[in-house]
């Protein structure tokens, strides 16, 4: 189970999904590897699969992807139970992981590893601020991340986060003017 809840972890780590998404993984379906065998995975749910009724397609490098190979090879199987669901997370009797209780996995296993309270849509949230803080201004971005359908959304959540950047560098800026006023 803690293969499980790693996968988990970094596959919200790259792809802050909703957690109706997360625990509806499918192999083959939105979890793909559209240029082979060898090839990277893609994370993919059609907009008819998404809350907002948008799509998200989320590319993962070779560590998310080599990560993922050995769960499904080597730790999947044995969650499956005589089972042969599609599944990424299975649960019992073929169906997938129950939302609520893998979110409360989840949740616990970061807390005992860290020591800090996370929940699967923090992930989300976490997401936006880390996005902004290295790229001040590009909600478009974090739109397109998060599966909003309108940009307004996506402002009126995160808009905040970027005080402290603004602060930072209207006092690099005055930091600079008063270096130059004072070398003249």
């Amino acid at each position: 189970m803690i293969a499980q809840l790693a996968v988990a972890i970094a596959i919200l780590s790259f792809a802050p999904v909703r957690l109706t998404n997360l625990v509806s993984i499918e192999l083959d379906k939105n979890l793909i590897k559209p240029g082979g065998p060898n090839s990277p995975f893609w994370l993919v749910f059609p907009h008819y699969d998404v809350k907002n009724r948008v799509n998200l397609e989320f590319t993962f490098d070779e560590d998310l992807t080599g990560l993922i190979d050995e769960y499904i090879h080597d730790f999947r199987p044995t969650l499956l139970r005589r089972s042969n669901a599609t599944w990424l997370f299975p649960g019992v009797a073929g169906e997938p992981k129950t939302a609520n209780m893998f979110s409360t996995q989840i949740r616990e296993r970061i807390q005992r590893a860290i020591g800090v309270r996370m929940t699967v849509h923090q992930f989300r949230h976490a997401c936006a601020a880390i996005y902004l803080k290295h790229r001040a201004g590009e909600y478009e971005v974090v739109r397109r991340l998060l599966g909003h359908r309108n940009i307004q959304t996506t402002i009126n959540f995160y808009c905040g986060l970027e005080a402290t950047q603004a602060n930072e560098a209207f006092g690099k800026i005055i930091r600079d003017h008063i270096k130059f006023e004072d070398a003249a």
